[in-house]
């Protein structure tokens, strides 16, 4: 294999994978999510915690409850020593002076044993101390022999052929202090149990307080680090927050030049549409109809110089003149839609009621004025835009509305000058408030606006729609006929 071909195939092999790369993922997802591995880690320390906790007073419960029952064995066991002895006081008592309340006494206290023999043979089985049970069999068996043993020395006492002498024997004392010693040794084992068993709590205690310590201390740093890291994550959060309103506020007074620039080309853009509406009505009004003027005059006299010799020909004249007519009709209504010379001779008020008028005739509305008595000069700049967004709007109620009747009202003060029109048709729809492709409506509201007015269109109750403009009669700001050459990314 050459030289190229070996390096183009080792071009072909993969690269090694970097160590540093999983380590920087490693620690990117560490750094991310380290507030959810603290939070879980100090739940698992927090149940961790609880369950030893409640293993411990379990384990200290049983304990204390060992000790109590050694502490009752123990007072069980004197009892019994106790009554041991008062059986053979009671024996005693019984032979120097036969008195029945000894042997009452002695029956009494011997119910006391059996019934302290059972307890503690609970007890001892419960335990499962098979050593202690194996010597409380011996001494339950000795404690039965000398209650039967008390009993026959008592029944003998009670018959009067015995002699007295033999009656006062009294049991041998080697039995009665084997007896003891048991008892003595079980006490012993039962205190020594009780003591095991509150050293043993004590100890549990003791580990329990140094688990909860460490698990609180451990809990304590978790939230401190947890707290650090949240208060980071803030503090990161707040910069880039802080970020984002500086750039929203340099956006927005981009938006807001970029708009102010767009009206001011909008603005323009009409000026000079209506600039030339105007040179090109003046220029029809002048020169297309001096045209049309000059050749009805002539047709005029030819058709009456033919009138009698060529009557074929002059009723084609006559028909040539009608069409004239009907240029010159067309040429002047072209003028007036492009300039009104109402409006241009007479003033606002004069040119809404003769366009009112016009619509009204020509699609049966009737027709309720509120406009002032006397034309007053708003300059000419508002006086058209009034005049276009009038002409808008009768518009699209004749196409859309079905209405019968409209209503026009002008008012105006120091301040503004207000225009609202009102028809009885079918309104307006909702959806149609919203649409931004409405050529008309986006007209009017663009036209109004680049002059400082105020544009509300609405639905009115029962039907029918209102249209209301609202414009300063003197705009404050100063007309921007240049764009300025900034980009618009």
């Amino acid at each position: 294999m050459s030289h190229v071909s070996r390096a183009a195939f080792s071009d072909l092999l993969p690269e090694p994978a970097s160590p540093v790369a999983p380590i920087a993922r490693l620690n990117g997802w560490m750094h991310r999510y380290s507030w959810a591995v603290a939070m879980t880690v100090a739940i698992v320390i927090t149940v961790g915690g609880l369950v030893i906790l409640e293993s411990g007073r379990m384990r200290i419960a049983g304990e204390y409850e060992t000790a109590l029952d050694a502490k009752t064995a123990t007072a069980q066991l004197s009892a019994l020593t106790a009554d041991f002895a008062t059986l053979t006081a009671e024996q005693r008592g019984f032979a120097l002076k036969a008195d029945p309340a000894y042997k009452e006494h002695f029956e009494q206290a011997a119910a006391r044993v059996r019934h302290g023999l059972i307890a503690l043979d609970t007890y001892y089985r419960r335990i499962g101390d098979d050593t202690a049970l194996a010597s409380f069999a011996q001494i339950s068996a000795a404690a039965d022999e000398e209650i039967r043993d008390g009993r026959a020395r008592i029944a003998e006492l009670s018959d009067t052929a015995t002699p007295r002498a033999q009656a006062l024997a009294l049991p041998p004392p080697d039995s009665s202090a084997t007896l003891d010693a048991a008892l003595a040794l079980l006490r012993l084992n039962e205190e020594q149990r009780a003591q095991h068993a509150l050293d043993s709590s004590r100890a549990d205690q003791r580990i329990s307080t140094l688990c909860v310590g460490a698990l609180c201390a451990l809990n304590i740093v978790l939230f401190l680090l947890l707290f650090r890291n949240l208060g980071i994550q803030l503090d990161k959060q707040d910069r880039v927050q802080k970020k984002l309103i500086t750039q929203q506020e340099e956006l927005d007074r981009l938006v807001f030049e970029r708009t102010k620039q767009l009206e001011a080309l909008a603005w323009h853009l009409q000026s000079v549409s209506e600039n030339e509406k105007t040179q090109l009505a003046r220029e029809l009004h002048d020169e297309l109809g001096s045209i049309l003027t000059a050749s009805k005059m002539d047709v005029a006299w030819v058709r009456g110089k033919l009138k009698d010799a060529e009557p074929a020909m002059a009723d084609k004249l006559t028909r040539a003149l009608g069409s004239l007519d009907q240029g010159i009709q067309l040429k002047r209504r072209i003028i007036e839609d492009m300039r009104p010379t109402v409006l241009a001779n007479f003033g606002l008020v004069t040119a809404l009621r003769s366009l009112v008028d016009e619509s009204a005739q020509r699609n049966g509305w009737i027709v309720d004025f509120d406009l002032p008595g006397e034309d007053v000069k708003l300059g000419e700049a508002i006086e058209i835009a009034l005049f276009r967004v009038a002409q808008e709007t009768l518009t699209n109620a004749a196409k859309y509305a079905h209405a019968s009747r409209i209503g026009v009202a002008l008012t105006m003060d120091d301040e503004q000058v207000s225009l609202r029109i009102a028809d009885d048709g079918v309104g307006i729809e909702p959806q149609d408030l919203q649409r931004t492709h409405t050529h008309g409506l986006v007209g009017m509201r663009q036209r109004v606006s680049a002059r400082g007015g105020r544009f509300e269109i609405e639905r009115t109750v029962p039907h029918g729609t209102s249209i209301s403009v609202s414009m300063p009669r003197e705009r404050v700001a100063a007309v921007v006929t240049a764009v300025a050459e900034l980009p618009l990314t």
